[in-house]
């Protein structure tokens, strides 16, 4: 008996460590994706997107990375990283991931110069550099292969104030190249230069609501006073992006939480989308504590194509990806020590198909590659953007598989529905997706469908009831008419 009861326990311990030996995809995901429903509860959905792999300066070979704090993706495909500590710009080639070069100095007019603390990197349109070298007071301007263009320093403006230091933090090219500027301690808007590096004024500056106290403090007040009132705004802008018609994403810090992104038009006015619950500014809820409590803070924005854009949350380490019409698509990422979590994030950008995340702290960049769930969504919305909507119904179906309660897949497959005139089939997604704005529309329609359908029928039955009750009444009529007849003879 002893016997069979070691040889089952032997038995099970084997099956046992058998199973073990299977990866637990629910475990390999080290953190928890979420969205938000209709009246705005957690609602888990599954991760978008999960960590594949890491770039670091030990893993390219060239000594560890200091205090890296931004990443540009050329247009040629390769990845400009800001190794800020380390005052070099780092080159790593799409296909290999392998070094191209390390730019840590330059001729400038026969002497070598060399960066002091570069936070801001990007590549323009015509591939050339763009560095904000902060600690040396310049926008450095270079071609790829390192030969300088021109350097942008000492902006000269009367708005700028006697004692403003020109300290670059991040810098963006648009198609024209316009350089945009943020600056350290500018709270006035982002910094337009032109072609040239002429300074020419201040691009998407954020309205503070003041107070009538304020109001009447700003006419009594000194001219020194009135610059030291600048520094209780508490608006900043943090990073920012370049869609391909121009338009500039910059994120900011926002303390109600409701809008960390905007999206400036050419005239620098906010034309951003903010959906159903008017809010593009992370999460939802300011849930948490100590250092973790209060709004996101949202600290970069990269622009992926058809509309679609993703935050970069530094208090809590978390990606949100939206649409143009400002729905929130999903949600993952966060803080941690395990691999696929931040300490702190600084810049994010899409790199083919997958997205990075620098960490400033951990000086890594950390690849997320999509999912099914993930890619099923970017398709659709993609799709959906360009105009496709019937092609997407497939590609939301099979989002819906995946995530039963996705109310943007039941919205997009009534959409599809409603454009192509089944407006009953578009109540009835549209209704699971809480989309009330286009129920409204589809019900208008189906009622509007249902009379013209059997009008024709309702207005033949009323004129043959009406016929009826005429005829009816007439003989009802005659017959007491004959009767009064007959009584009187």
């Amino acid at each position: 008996m002893k016997h069979i009861i070691k040889r089952t326990f032997t038995l099970l311990l084997a099956l046992v460590l058998f199973l073990l030996s299977f990866p637990v995809q629910a475990g390999a995901v080290p953190y928890d994706s979420y969205n938000y429903d209709y009246w705005e509860n957690v609602v888990q959905t599954p991760a978008p997107y999960v960590p594949d792999s890491v770039i670091s300066g030990i893993s390219l070979d060239i000594g560890a990375f200091s205090k890296p704090q931004d990443i540009c993706v050329a247009p040629d495909g390769d990845l400009y990283i800001a190794d800020t500590g380390n005052n070099r710009i780092v080159v790593v080639e799409e296909n290999t991931l392998e070094v191209v070069r390390v730019i840590d100095s330059f001729d400038n007019s026969g002497a070598e110069d060399t960066f002091n603390a570069p936070t801001g990197v990007c590549v323009s349109e015509n591939n050339q550099l763009y560095i904000a070298d902060r600690e040396n007071k310049r926008i450095v301007v270079l071609e790829l292969d390192g030969t300088l263009v021109k350097i942008v320093e000492n902006p000269q403006s009367d708005v700028l104030g006697d004692n403003f230091v020109f300290k670059p933090l991040k810098v963006s090219v648009d198609y024209a190249d316009r350089i945009y500027c943020i600056a350290q301690n500018m709270f006035q808007g982002i910094m337009v230069f032109e072609t040239e590096g002429q300074f020419s004024g201040f691009f998407g500056t954020i309205n503070v609501n003041l107070s009538l106290w304020e109001k009447f403090w700003k006419k009594v007040a000194t001219k020194e006073e009135r610059e030291n009132q600048t520094l209780y705004i508490a608006t900043e802008f943090t990073g920012m992006d370049i869609d391909e018609d121009g338009f500039v994403y910059a994120t900011n810090i926002d303390e109600t939480g409701e809008q960390g992104v905007r999206r400036l038009n050419p005239r620098g006015e906010d034309v951003i989308k903010k959906g159903r619950n008017e809010h593009v500014g992370g999460d939802l809820w300011s849930g948490g504590s100590g250092a973790y409590a209060g709004p996101s803070q949202i600290t970069d924005v990269v622009y992926r194509g058809h509309g679609i854009y993703s935050l970069l949350d530094r208090k809590r380490g978390r990606v949100f990806t939206y649409d143009h019409e400002g729905n929130l698509l999903y949600i993952f990422g966060g803080l941690g020590t395990q691999a696929g979590t931040f300490n702190t994030p600084s810049a994010i950008e899409q790199w083919n198909n997958q997205l990075l995340v620098l960490d400033a702290t951990r000086n890594e960049i950390y690849c997320f590659a999509p999912t099914e769930y993930g890619s099923l969504i970017n398709e659709a919305v993609a799709l959906r953007h360009d105009g496709d909507e019937a092609l997407a119904v497939e590609l939301w179906q099979r989002v819906l598989e995946l995530d039963e309660n996705n109310e943007l897949a039941n919205t997009g497959i009534g959409k599809a529905y409603l454009s192509a005139g089944d407006n009953e089939m578009a109540m009835k997604y549209l209704k699971l997706g809480m989309n009330r704005d286009y129920y409204s529309v589809a019900f208008k329609r189906y009622r509007s469908e249902i009379l013209r359908r059997y009008l024709g029928q309702v207005l033949t039955g009323a004129v043959v009831i009406t016929a009826g009750i005429w005829v009816f009444l007439k003989i009802r009529e005659r017959k007491e008419y004959s009767r009064e007849g007959g009584s009187g003879k």
